[in-house]
């Protein structure tokens, strides 16, 4: 855990808010305000993988680096695994932390946060959850539930992920968070591995490497950043970020 690097997948490609990456949000693209946060998270160097020139030069424009992959991934753990291999192809860097490009209010003290697990050598894969405090959320299928075991007070982990309500009964659900800390030995083999059938069933990516053994472990942060699809959601991020100083 001695060299992380972060990536940040991003591409035009979105249905429900076509050229996702490059909204304006105060004056800057989406996909800045991510890299610039995730370089403020001060863990290691940070890249946007990407397979839109636009995006590319939106990033290298502000000041960053962005590398150009190929445009038919599957899914944004299979860019950053291009992406590694691109930029870093000796493999010095042993942890890649993929920054979803679509979290512009993600605070970077979470992001440096979701590399604590990966302390034990058990932990494949470390992530993020926040405790849902909403009833709307605790039904939406929309909100991923991480179903898990404690094993500090501020660490769960994770024995299954759902859009369902769960786990039964009273007590906290939590919404996880989608950021993604891998050792690098663990992306390689997540995406050398055929989607698995619950991954397919939730429709949920992490669900591939539980079923494959791989152990997961999710830090509990006090906020949860709502990822930006729609554009009830773009407006939700411009008002956040509008009452932070320098938004």
């Amino acid at each position: 855990m001695s060299d992380p690097m972060i990536l940040i997948p991003a591409r035009l490609r979105a249905t429900r808010l076509p050229g996702k990456p490059l909204a304006d949000i105060h004056g800057e693209p989406m996909i800045v305000r991510v890299w610039r946060r995730a370089v403020a998270a001060d863990i290691g160097p940070v890249a946007v993988a990407t397979d839109s020139p636009d995006i590319c030069a939106a990033v290298e424009a502000a000041g960053g680096r962005a590398v150009m992959t190929r445009d038919d991934h599957p899914s944004g753990s299979d860019r950053i695994k291009e992406a590694a291999d691109i930029l870093d192809p000796q493999g010095r860097h042993d942890v890649i932390v993929n920054v979803q490009g679509d979290f512009p209010t993600l605070e970077p003290v979470a992001i440096a946060a979701s590399m604590i697990p990966l302390a034990d050598p058990e932990v494949s894969i470390a992530t993020l959850v926040g405790l849902i405090t909403d009833d709307e959320e605790k039904l939406a299928p929309s909100v991923v539930k991480l179903v898990g075991s404690h094993v500090t007070p501020a660490r769960l982990r994770a024995l299954y992920f759902t859009r369902a309500t769960a786990p039964y009964g009273e007590g906290p659900l939590y919404h996880h968070v989608g950021i993604y800390a891998y050792r690098r030995a663990a992306l390689d083999r997540f995406v050398s591995l055929p989607q698995s059938m619950l991954e397919k069933r939730e429709s949920l990516e992490q669900l591939r490497a539980l079923e494959d053994g791989m152990r997961i472990d999710a830090m509990i942060i006090d906020h949860v950043p709502r990822g930006v699809d729609t554009p009830p959601d773009l407006d939700r991020a411009r008002a956040i970020l509008g009452t932070h100083a320098g938004a």
